[in-house]
């Protein structure tokens, strides 16, 4: 499979993912609730965390401080490269 990103490739999001398909991190923890989620909205950086299967990519968002929010899949078409 011939793929534009790499594993732990640095990137910045162009769509805002399916909220279905999002994967809080730290659920458990108190200070997030599930209807207390910090907002995933386009321009969030994050990192290539895998490559799936079916071509798309795993990634790891983080907020403005570089911690982890959440992760979520994306097409090619919806991330730009920062490095």
């Amino acid at each position: 499979m011939n793929t534009q990103f790499k594993k732990r490739q640095a990137v910045k999001i162009l769509a805002v993912p399916d909220k279905e398909f999002i994967e809080y991190h730290n659920v458990a923890d108190e200070e997030l609730s599930l209807e207390n989620h910090p907002d995933i909205k386009v321009g969030t950086l994050g990192k290539i965390n895998m490559i799936l299967p079916n071509g798309r990519y795993h990634v790891e968002l983080h907020d403005k401080k570089g911690n982890i929010i959440a992760y979520a899949p994306f097409s090619e078409e919806e991330l730009e490269p920062l490095e």
